[in-house]
């Protein structure tokens, strides 16, 4: 299964979840499981992340060019789908313009393009405003969260037998 990861899987991960201090092995996890074409993500989360000073953006910005590719044709090309979703009436202008300029319409039209599943910790919302599972229930592209798809894939993260 092929997975394409929100910039709030990230941030969560070094935050709380799996700092690089504590957990090392989820990161190493995401680089094996990149090499093997399972996760990836795409530029615009990419930048996000690179904006920052940290370990995080460190961390992103030597994985710039693989994890983070730029769109391709097909992702374009379901990007016209996903906008004219978003414009279907359903959102008010500001809701629509920002789901449209942020890296959530591309990361779901990567979905829908190359059949992906689109990773975040986003809850569907029948709000105003475009959350990414729910452009993803409307357009048919899977979902899930970041602990689904550890389960999915069977990560373990277990430490080594200690020699004392």
């Amino acid at each position: 299964m092929s997975y394409l990861l929100d910039t709030n899987v990230f941030i969560q991960a070094k935050n709380l979840h799996y700092g690089f201090d504590f957990c090392p092995a989820f990161w190493d996890w995401l680089d094996q499981k990149h090499a093997s074409g399972d996760v990836r993500s795409i530029s615009l989360v990419g930048d996000e992340l690179m904006n920052g000073t940290d370990t995080l953006a460190d961390w992103a910005k030597a994985r710039k060019k693989t994890l983070f590719p730029e769109p391709d044709a097909a992702s374009l090309g379901a990007l016209t789908q996903v906008s004219v979703w978003a414009r279907s009436g359903k959102f008010d202008a500001s809701a629509i313009n920002t789901f449209l300029q942020i890296a959530d319409s591309l990361l779901v039209a990567g979905g829908l393009a190359i059949g992906a599943t689109v990773v975040t910790h986003e809850i569907p919302s029948g709000g105003r405003k475009i959350k990414i599972p729910t452009a993803c229930l409307e357009l048919g592209v899977p979902y899930c969260t970041p602990f689904q798809m550890l389960r999915r894939e069977n990560a373990s993260f277990v430490l080594g037998k200690s020699d004392t």
